[in-house]
């Protein structure tokens, strides 16, 4: 399965990029100013090479260039100001750390107080009264207007001092360097550096996009000439890093359109023998989606699509249709794969594909951890050999020694939770297979044009008819037990609850109730009356399997667990979610919980039990009881934690970014049009003027290419 998409074959214009960039690569100690011990205090904050001090960004921005009148002064906020020094006092403290230095400024409008707090005596004498003095810092007040601690200088006005009339830039630190000495050794950088940096775009594109040349940028990110220039900077290093991965997926995705796979008979007789199987109706956007899926499998190309819906609209549905289309040519001895994260979810999912297809007349198998080594030689056995239509499982599907008989169709759960080599092990089983991937936790549009752009995307947008909505209530500390009475009465009906904790046990470092601990306090003291069950990750297969069937039967009517039960776990009677210290999870991590309960006949109720801490993050919580959107909860928790707390980066698989921070999102669009125009017109990036582009591409995602298309 293994295809070239680029190749890093060398060029006369890639050789000669090299040779002019090659003083980025060196390493950093090489700069004036740094030196190795400098060097390695600059390693703690990833800079190696002098390229990375060069792409190392200021936080923020000191604006010096005006000066205002005290008057004009506002309280918390940064400025400059000029005046005459009019007095100055210096007041001994106990202990030796030095006493306090105020130094009195006048001008025309008023009186500001310059403090200094662990000063020396003879500090005095570098503030002459009557001698002008230019200051910057933030404005407080103590008994009047003060700044403490200022930059300053003396004897000079902002427009004469190179401190000032200027915007400084402030950067991320580590000890042993300060904001003095990182603004020398990057200004060291530039002057050695800047101007061999190679451009990538042409000056037409440049002037198209209003961007600055790379050398132009790097010296306005750093030192910019105006806040305007400065922006203009950030943006132009965005576009590019974007653009690169635009394009590193474009390449790959034209590659993908190129193959040829299986082209199945999805006809009208088909879908009717399908549809037969199920004792429901279709969904109007079950059938749209279906239709999707129905044409990419019609076609000769393989399919790669992502199935995107919110929990309990119905993917499974979905997926089942899909499997059965691919299984229907008998003749052809077509094979399917299901594979989900974890053994609940996928016992879950065999469950389910045997109540439904037990009039199909199906071989089927469940693939996990858990066989015996006698099950599971077994099972292999009759995969390789032909003598199973549909194998669902873990991780352990994509083992050296699991091999397919003519593998069809793969589809994916929960895609997030997979490393993306986990995903493409299962790819390279046979030929080109289609590929049809789901995930119950809704992907912003923003993350899926990033993170999916070579993949083609079906979203179901409805509910299945009875499926009401969770009641979702924030319970800060002292109404805790509210929740645990709403449960009581549900459990009183006939129900079940769940309660979920973040930990399985306690650490001393964190003071939260951990799983095991408030499993004992349930029984013991809240639930005395019902039985109580423990479920988390670290327990054997076969209490987790015992313990699930047992809640599921309505042997255990409370479970405490961790989240573990995030996905996976369908209990109809369950009614009632409890989340302890649900301050620690992500919105879309919640949403996925509350999920688990009003399956069956009966409403949802969930409780978020938290101490938030601060307003904000009290707001953030409060977003899932005010919306059982999964879309909406999604773009929340991206927006307020970035995309690598929403799926996890490492898991993901999703690229680390320098500059783009997801808040330009016209940009995101911007870069990915622009991108599948190039990679249109030079599909292999082998013209000329794709040079440096294809270095870049190969540089930073050539690794990647040969596994974007799962994810």
């Amino acid at each position: 399965m293994h295809f070239t998409v680029l190749s890093d074959d060398s060029s006369a214009q890639v050789a000669l990029t090299e040779q002019v960039e090659t003083v980025l690569d060196r390493e950093v100690r090489f700069v004036k100013g740094v030196g190795p011990k400098r060097a390695e205090a600059l390693g703690r904050l990833g800079i190696e090479t002098v390229r990375d001090l060069l792409l190392h960004l200021p936080r923020q921005y000191e604006d010096r260039r005006h000066a205002r009148s005290v008057r004009e002064l506002e309280v918390e906020k940064p400025a400059v100001v000029c005046g005459t020094i009019a007095h100055v006092s210096y007041r001994p403290t106990h202990g030796p750390r030095g006493g306090v230095l105020q130094v009195q400024v006048d001008d025309d409008t008023g009186t500001i107080a310059l403090v200094w707090f662990n000063a020396r005596p003879r500090w005095q004498k570098s503030f002459p009264v009557g001698e002008t003095i230019s200051a910057y810092g933030s404005v407080t007040f103590y008994a009047g207007l003060q700044m403490v601690n200022p930059d300053y200088e003396v004897g000079r006005t902002p427009e004469e001092s190179e401190k000032f009339s200027r915007i400084l830039p402030v950067y991320p630190l580590t000890e042993g360097v300060s904001q003095r000495l990182m603004r020398r050794m990057v200004a060291s950088a530039l002057e050695m550096a800047a101007d061999r940096a190679a451009e990538m775009f042409s000056p037409a594109r440049l002037k198209e996009k209003g961007l600055p040349g790379i050398k132009r940028a790097l010296r306005d990110v750093h030192f910019p000439r105006s806040m305007a220039a400065q922006r203009a900077a950030r943006r132009r290093l965005c576009y590019e890093e974007l653009f690169l991965f635009q394009t590193a997926l474009a390449v790959r995705r034209a590659a993908v359109a190129r193959r040829e796979g299986m082209s199945f008979k999805v006809g009208p007789n088909v879908d009717r023998r399908i549809r037969s199987l199920f004792p429901f109706e279709f969904t109007e956007a079950q059938d749209r989606v279906i239709a999707e899926v129905a044409a990419d499998m019609r076609s000769p190309r393989p399919m790669n699509r992502l199935l995107q819906g919110d929990v309990g609209c119905g993917k499974t549905v979905v997926a089942v249709y899909a499997m059965l289309a691919a299984l229907a040519e008998s003749s052809q001895g077509h094979q399917v794969a299901l594979m989900a994260p974890t053994e609940i979810l996928a016992e879950q999912h065999y469950l389910t594909l045997e109540s439904l297809l037990e009039k199909a007349s199906l071989r089927t198998a469940l693939l996990t951890g858990a066989l015996s080594a006698a099950e599971r030689r077994d099972t292999l056995s009759r995969l390789a050999a032909g003598e199973l239509d549909l194998v669902v499982g873990t991780h352990a599907l994509i083992q050296p020694d699991v091999e397919f008989h003519n593998l069809a169709l793969v589809v994916v759960d929960e895609q997030h939770r997979f490393g993306v080599r986990q995903r493409l092990e299962l790819r390279r089983k046979g030929p080109p297979p289609d590929v049809l991937i789901m995930t119950a936790t809704p992907i912003p549009r923003t993350l899926a044009l990033f993170c999916f752009a070579d993949m083609d995307v079906s979203i179901i947008d409805q509910m299945p008819p009875g499926r009401r909505p969770v009641a979702t209530e924030l319970k800060p500390p002292g109404r805790w037990e509210e929740a645990f009475e709403a449960a009581r009465a549900e459990l009183a009906r006939g129900r079940s609850a769940f309660v979920v904790y973040p930990l399985v046990e306690e650490k001393r470092d964190l003071d939260l109730t951990s799983a095991r601990e408030g499993y004992r306090q349930l029984a013991e003291e809240v639930f005395p009356d019902y039985a109580c069950c423990l479920l988390h990750g670290q327990m054997p297969t076969a209490r987790k399997r015992e313990v699930m069937k047992g809640f599921r039967d309505g042997h255990y009517r409370v479970m405490a667990a961790t989240t573990v039960v995030e996905v996976g776990v369908d209990v109809p009677r369950a009614t009632v979610m409890i989340v302890q210290h649900a301050e620690r999870l992500g919105l879309a991590q919640l949403h996925q919980l509350r999920g688990r309960i009003g399956r069956g006949e009966h409403a949802g109720r969930c409780f978020l039990l938290a101490d938030p801490g601060t307003e904000t993050a009290e707001r953030r919580l409060r977003v899932l009881t005010e919306t059982n959107d999964g879309f909406r909860i999604a773009e929340e928790d991206l927006r307020l934690r970035g995309p690598g707390e929403l799926f996890g980066t490492e898991q993901s698989g999703m690229p680390e970014f320098r500059f783009y921070d997801f808040s330009d999102l016209a940009l995101l669009q911007e870069t990915r049009e622009d991108a599948a125009a190039v990679v249109a017109a030079d599909p292999h990036l082998t013209e000329p003027s794709n040079a440096l582009l294809r270095r870049r591409v190969l540089a930073r995602y050539g690794k990647r290419l040969g596994f974007a298309d799962i994810g």
